[in-house]
């Protein structure tokens, strides 16, 4: 009996911390002490770097030490409750999986510096990759997922483009230093010391920090930065085009396939032991087809990825 209650237990704490559901009370406060943590980890992270602040510095490092203490029980809550994410493996090694999986290290990442390396600024802004975890919020939305989809499936166009920027920025530091070194030698000793130019005139930061004072100068620099403003907005459209393009064509198959082919739904109720299941779990459970999923009033592609939350009603289409 009490081996039950203990897992019932633990299955709910996963409920709550992992899946999350608008309906599900406990899920939302869950959310809102992290989410609230983590903004508050971050504010104060850099108010603490404004020495006109310097009388607050107690009271920021209070708020600090307590949304420390929440990260590291909510990490050991999710290493304890590793199994419901792993379940193909025994219970240690699904929390092994979690501690060296990319989730597992950017929560440890957040946590280590505080308690050992405190002293040292750079280690102390790990922290901030706490706020990746805001994306959890997100990961069960089609729009969050297809930006994954467009990152891989444009990956070499966007690898190319990339590869013509350093190419225009190595370029362009070599020719800005044939044409500044004789009259500005401390500004660009060499060629590598033009790149810090090349690279803000191409992304058109525009310090100023380093510019061109001959005629010759200017004009290259004029044609980089045109060059530059053109050359950028590649990786930039592919991205947002195929995102768009991803995103129209998944909903309109989905839709089509859902209003065509369904011949079922399933509604995931509060005490369903499929709470929190894959769909590619339930999916061989029921031997159906999972085409979309209803979530608090959303359609949301049914990714095998996807975990079953309460309220969800899954709508299927049977496997011939």
């Amino acid at each position: 009996m009490g081996m039950t209650k203990n897992k019932q237990i633990k299955k709910r704490i996963f409920e709550i911390i992992q899946i999350g559901s608008r309906e599900d009370m406990s899920s939302r406060i869950g959310d809102f002490v992290i989410v609230t943590s983590i903004l508050l980890n971050i504010v104060v992270l850099f108010l603490g770097t404004f020495e006109e602040l310097s009388r607050y510095f107690k009271i920021f490092k209070f708020i600090e030490t307590t949304t420390i203490l929440i990260f590291c029980l909510e990490y050991a809550l999710r290493i304890w409750t590793a199994e419901y994410i792993y379940t193909d493996v025994g219970k240690w090694r699904a929390r092994f999986k979690f501690i060296v999986s990319a989730e597992g290290i950017i929560d440890l990442l957040t946590i280590l510096p505080f308690f050992f390396l405190y002293g040292f600024a750079a280690f102390r802004m790990l922290r901030v990759v706490r706020i990746l975890h805001l994306f959890r919020l997100n990961m069960n939305y089609d729009s969050f997922n297809v930006i994954t989809s467009v990152l891989i499936e444009k990956k070499n166009q966007i690898a190319s483009s990339i590869f013509i920027i350093v190419v225009l920025m190595l370029a362009s530091s070599l020719c800005i230093y044939g044409a500044e070194h004789d009259a500005q030698p401390e500004a660009f000793k060499n060629a590598f010391s033009g790149i810090w130019w090349s690279l803000s005139t191409i992304f058109t930061v525009g310090y100023g920090d380093i510019y061109p004072i001959t005629a010759a100068g200017k004009i290259m620099g004029v044609m980089i930065t045109f060059l530059g403003v053109g050359t950028v907005a590649i990786p930039t459209g592919i991205i947002s085009a195929g995102f768009v393009e991803n995103y129209t064509e998944m909903q309109r198959n989905r839709l089509n396939e859902a209003k065509n082919k369904t011949t079922g739904s399933i509604t995931i109720e509060k005490k369903s032991e499929d709470i929190g299941k894959l769909i590619s779990e339930l999916e061989k459970k029921y031997g159906v087809n999972i085409v979309v999923i209803l979530r608090d009033g959303v359609m949301v592609l049914a990714d095998v990825n996807v975990r079953a939350k309460c309220g969800d009603t899954l709508i299927y289409r049977e496997i011939p």
